[in-house]
C-alpha cells in the first residue's frame, strides 16, 4: 500500500496541467454535509482535498471561514470523529486528503497519536499553518514515520532562508500564500504573483500549490500561472454555506467543475 507521501507525489507526477485543491471546514454545519461534500468535491474534479480542522482562533482565515469554524465548533465531535468521516471517504475514493489546522489541536491530541490515526484513516498529510518550518522538526518527524507529509507554506515574504526550511521538511509539496494577509482577499491590483511564484518554486525545489484569493475560473488560470496547482477555499465556503441543503452538492460540483475547466481538466 502507498504511504500518503507516495500518493501526493503521485499526482503531481501523474498531471500535466495545474491540480485543483478544494478547501472545505469539516464539521460546517455538520460531519454528514461534510461526507457529502467531499462526494462533490471528487465529482467535480478535484485532485486533492484539503479537509479544515475546525479552531476557535483561526488568525489566518478571513471572515467567512472563520465564521465556517464557529459553526462547525458548535457540533460536539472532534478529530477522532473527522477521522471517521476520511475513512468512510477512503473507502469510496482514492482522492488525497491532507488535514489543514492550526498547532493547538495538532499539539493536544499528540504528535504521534496524531500521525498514527490520521494514517489508519487514508489521510495523506497535515498542513500547519501557524507552525514555522524551523520549528517544524518534532511533528514533521511524527507524521514521517507514518509515511504522512507535511505541507510547508510560503508567502510573499518568504526569504532563502525561510525557503531552505521549508525544503527541508517538504515532502510532497508546498503551499504558497498569494497576499500577505487572510484568506479571501481580492487578487485584484496585486501585482505579478506568477514570477514571485515560479522564484519560489525554482528555490523550493518541489511542486508548489498557490491559495488566497480564488474566486472564479479566471482566478484559477491565472493562479495556475507558474504553478503546480490552486487552492480555493473561501468561495467553496462561502458557496456551500449559501446554498439550500438539497442543492448544495450539486451546486457544489458545479463550482469545481468549472475551476478544474479552467485548469484544462
Amino acid at each position: 500500500m502507498s504511504s500518503g507521501i507516495e500518493r501526493l507525489q503521485r499526482v503531481f507526477a501523474e498531471r500535466t496541467r495545474p491540480v485543483l485543491v478544494p478547501y472545505i471546514t469539516a464539521g460546517d454545519p455538520d460531519l454528514a454535509t461534510t461526507e457529502q461534500l467531499l462526494d462533490a468535491l471528487v465529482a467535480g474534479g478535484a485532485d486533492i482535498i484539503e479537509l479544515g480542522v475546525p479552531f476557535s482562533d483561526p488568525m489566518a482565515d478571513g471572515p467567512v471561514i472563520q465564521l465556517a469554524a464557529e459553526r462547525a465548533l458548535q457540533s460536539p465531535f472532534g478529530i477522532d470523529e473527522l477521522l471517521e468521516v476520511v475513512a468512510r471517504f477512503r473507502q469510496r475514493h482514492d482522492t488525497p486528503v491532507i488535514l489543514f489546522g492550526y498547532y493547538n489541536p495538532y499539539f493536544r491530541y499528540g504528535h504521534e497519536r496524531l500521525a498514527a490515526a490520521a494514517a489508519r484513516a487514508g489521510v495523506c498529510g497535515a498542513l500547519c499553518v501557524d507552525l514555522p518550518p524551523e520549528e517544524a522538526g518534532p511533528f514533521h518527524a511524527a507524521l514521517r514515520t507514518e509515511g504522512l507529509a507535511l505541507i510547508p507554506l510560503l508567502t510573499p515574504v518568504s526569504d532563502g532562508g525561510r525557503v531552505d526550511a521549508a525544503r527541508a521538511i517538504c515532502d510532497a509539496f508546498g503551499y504558497y500564500v498569494s497576499v500577505t494577509g487572510v484568506t479571501g482577499l481580492s487578487l485584484e491590483g496585486r501585482g505579478s504573483i506568477a514570477e514571485r511564484v515560479a522564484e519560489v518554486r525554482g528555490q523550493l525545489d518541489r511542486p508548489l500549490v498557490v491559495g488566497f484569493g480564488v474566486r472564479t475560473p479566471e482566478d484559477a488560470a491565472r493562479m495556475a500561472q507558474g504553478a503546480d496547482g490552486v487552492v480555493v477555499g473561501t468561495a467553496l465556503v462561502d458557496l456551500a454555506h449559501r446554498t439550500a441543503a438539497a442543492e448544495r452538492t450539486a451546486a457544489v460540483t458545479t463550482f469545481i467543475s468549472g475551476l478544474a475547466g479552467a485548469l484544462g481538466h
